[in-house]
């Protein structure tokens, strides 16, 4: 670790180019998911190449069958230095319904919003040019006072993010050996709030299943079936909620086969957020817990499994009122993953536990719809330790460790293709209205990114 006073002092001096460059980049409307604008996703992939190889990166724009990647490589001032890949996507949404929009969504701007506080508006100032240009900038920033880099880095800019990837895994499949490094830096999340920085340790992995029961061959009058037909709108009800006992757990057999408790420490951690059960579900209008009882919000949304049913087809569902016994039933269940459940074994065992069900003059069948394991990075990794202490250094606030509901797909083929784990690391807020109308990032989130970016940089050859 060296002294980066002298670079952070270079990326306040550069912000306002820095936002020159940023805005360019936000003016290409590289919308992924609409064929009009294949042309002008192939604009930012080039102007992406043109900026990083002026920052003397062997960049090039590389075809697939969809919009093109970016790829670019720079070495460091050591050989032994570590070497990291760091990806984001230069593609944004579409920003229908462009009425809601207070201003023209591809020309970016700085709007004060009184108090000192400033943000940046426009599609794609929060996901993901905004935060992938805080990387980009902190390099700009490092190479004008080090005159070389801390550690060696190749890029990945994808262009087909908001459209679901379908060029990454043959992408990532065919240039393994050139993308491979010793982990990846992802900068497509955010903070817990405005002055707590955070980093994603965990992203729950996910099983869906669809389940279709049949009972007789034809809808029944239930008048003149009732009580004596299997109905199946009851069989898979009674099946759906023997999922969960009394205490919350799930039932299936070996759910919890891989599940590991997760550290005091970080529990603490996640408890001093403040975050209450009521003040979660008050946001949504509910107040009641449920879940794994003896357990925080936060344990549950970001480290513990999960069983849900997402949807319940049967019967007659029209206006009105109709009197019959459905002959089949349907519904569609997710399982939310953690730790190191196997999704194939999870599937394997609902499907064991739907079947024990069913009576035998009745049928079941099954559709699946996909199955990811659970990311974990160790909650005491060095690099994710030395991220940690280099984001509490510029915001003067502890960074915390926190867990994803969700899942973010390119970290699952970082570490399934590449065998690469990721470090999460963004500087969005809650409030940025990505994907919505009026998208915005604040300017303090895009500035501090920039240095906190450096000081990671810094940190990892410590």
């Amino acid at each position: 670790m060296t002294d980066v006073s002298p670079v952070l002092d270079r990326a306040d001096q550069n912000l306002p180019s820095s936002l020159d460059n940023l805005f360019e980049l936000l003016r290409i409307k590289s919308i992924s998911t609409d064929p009009a604008f294949k042309a002008e996703c192939r604009r930012a992939a080039e102007w992406l190449v043109a900026y990083l190889s002026s920052l003397d990166f062997k960049a090039s724009v590389r075809d697939t069958p969809g919009h093109p990647m970016v790829v670019a490589h720079h070495d460091a001032a050591s050989a032994d230095a570590p070497h990291v890949l760091f990806y984001g996507h230069y593609d944004v949404q579409p920003v229908d319904p462009l009425e809601l929009w207070e201003s023209d969504p591809f020309a970016p701007a700085i709007k004060d919003m009184g108090n000192g506080r400033k943000i940046l508006t426009g599609r794609g100032t929060s996901d993901d040019k905004g935060q992938l240009m805080t990387f980009v900038e902190a390099v700009r920033a490092y190479k004008e006072i080090k005159g070389a880099l801390p550690v060696r880095i190749t890029i990945l800019f994808e262009g087909e993010e908001e459209s679901g990837s379908p060029s990454l895994k043959p992408f990532l499949e065919a240039n393994a050996a050139e993308l491979k490094a010793d982990f990846a830096l992802v900068c497509d999340t955010g903070m817990w709030d405005g002055d707590t920085p955070a980093i994603s340790a965990g992203l729950r992995g996910l099983v869906g299943e669809e389940v279709t029961i049949d009972a007789a061959d034809r809808d029944l009058h239930s008048g003149m079936f009732g009580g004596a037909a299997a109905n199946p709108i009851h069989i898979l009800t009674d099946i759906l909620a023997g999922l969960h006992d009394e205490t919350g757990r799930i039932t299936l057999d070996g759910f919890y086969d891989g599940v590991e408790e997760t550290p005091s420490n970080i529990k603490a951690s996640w408890e001093s957020l403040g975050m209450t059960t009521e003040k979660f579900l008050g946001e949504v209008g509910l107040s009641i817990p449920s879940g794994e009882k003896g357990r925080s919000v936060m344990e549950l949304i970001w480290a513990r499994p999960t069983a849900e049913v997402n949807g319940i087809t049967g019967g007659y569902t029209g206006a009105g009122f109709k009197t019959v016994i459905a002959a089949k039933a349907s519904a569609k269940v997710s399982f939310r993953l953690v730790g190191q459940q196997n999704p194939t074994a999870i599937r394997e065992s609902f499907r064991a536990y739907v079947r024990s069900k069913v009576p035998a003059d009745c049928s079941v069948e099954f559709h699946a719809h996909g199955a990811s394991p659970a990311i974990q990075l160790s909650y005491d990794s060095p690099v994710l330790t030395k991220a940690k202490n280099a984001l509490s250094n510029e915001w003067q606030k502890p960074a915390i460790v926190i867990g994803m509901g969700g899942s973010i797909p390119i970290v699952g083929d970082f570490q399934k293709m590449l065998g690469m784990e990721s470090l999460l690391v963004g500087f969005g807020l809650a409030d940025d209205r990505i994907h919505s109308p009026n998208e915005k990032y604040e300017l303090r989130s895009y500035h501090k990114g920039i240095r906190s970016w450096i000081r990671i940089l810094d940190a990892l050859v410590a």
